[in-house]
């Protein structure tokens, strides 16, 4: 009895050590893994919370950019990291929810592999034109792709983005066809529609505002579910008769799989909470950007629903890794 009365009160010593190492997380930094390179919109994401989120749970959040292969060399990192709350993805829809379906031989799976945290932001693609492009609304867009397929370039910022699956889309809604161009990023596709080197593309919204409101770029349509405030003359894609077409670029946070609940409970509120903080979301908001900050188990009804869609994008498309 003395031996069960010693065990006993040993389990409850190492029972209460660890409740109380989960009430004093974080006990040192933590390490925000970005899977592309720095400049980008997951990278700006994590810059914009990371200094909020060190200031509410006292210690130094770092940034870390491991890019490549689409973002999947960074969420295999992440994969791999021990469980205890303090690695951390800041990764974008294409890492969640395009690369499963796109890659056959994808090391990591969102769903099984991570403890997902949180849908931290969104925008709205944008469907954007160069200036000499003929068509200035939807319906001459849709009218000129009819009437002249396979000639109507659509830039992209690489395969399998978010830009690159919204145009495919409105293909499969529309009935039309177009040439996807996909470049080396964002930036480099915009530079060539302002200078007609391609002809349209859908772009996030805060990447073309200023080259829309200068005259650079035509903008024909918003994919949000309303009209955006930036740019409050652009009709939704419902207005301009394409239902269905409804589709925003997003940023969330995820952990390895297995934090210790009162870990994941404490990593969720606070990085929704740095994300929702008044001077952050002003940042987001100056951009383009809306802050939503959900909830795990939100994110997680989201997350499922946009694996669905896209895979059924892909698939119909036939859309492979060039």
């Amino acid at each position: 009895m003395k031996f069960l009365d010693r065990t006993i009160v040993a389990l409850a010593f190492v029972a209460a050590s660890a409740g109380l190492g989960q009430a004093q997380y974080p006990e040192r930094n933590i390490t925000l893994i970005v899977p592309f390179p720095a400049g980008g919109a997951s990278d700006m994401t994590a810059r914009l919370i990371a200094p909020k989120l060190s200031e509410r749970v006292k210690q130094t959040v770092i940034i870390d950019n491991r890019a490549g292969a689409n973002g999947a060399l960074g969420s295999v990192a992440l994969k791999q990291a021990p469980a205890d709350g303090y690695t951390v993805l800041v990764g974008s829809i294409g890492v969640f929810a395009i690369n499963p379906a796109l890659f056959k031989d994808l090391r990591y799976d969102p769903q099984k592999d991570f403890d997902l945290l949180s849908l931290a932001v969104r925008t709205p693609n944008v469907l954007v034109a160069s200036p000499g492009f003929p068509a200035n609304n939807v319906a001459e867009l849709i009218a000129y792709l009819k009437q002249n397929p396979g000639k109507t370039t659509f830039a992209s910022s690489g395969t399998g983005s978010s830009d690159h699956l919204t145009a495919a889309l409105f293909w499969q809604k529309t009935s039309t066809t177009g040439i996807h161009v996909p470049y080396r990023g964002g930036g480099p596709a915009i530079n060539d529609l302002i200078a007609g080197h391609a002809n349209v593309s859908f772009q996030n919204l805060g990447a073309i505002a200023q080259q829309v409101k200068g005259g650079r770029l035509k903008a024909l349509a918003v994919t949000s579910n309303s009209r955006t405030s930036t740019l409050p003359d652009v009709p939704t894609m419902a207005e301009a008769g394409v239902k269905d077409l409804e589709v925003y670029s997003w940023q969330a946070a995820a952990a390895p799989k297995g934090l210790p609940p009162a870990v994941k409970s404490r990593l969720e509120a606070e990085f929704a909470a740095s994300a929702q903080s008044p001077d952050v979301k002003s940042k987001f908001e100056a951009v383009g950007f809306d802050v939503v900050a959900t909830n795990s188990a939100q994110f997680a009804k989201f997350l499922a629903d946009e694996l669905a869609r896209w895979k059924a994008v892909i698939e119909t498309g036939k859309i492979t890794p060039e």
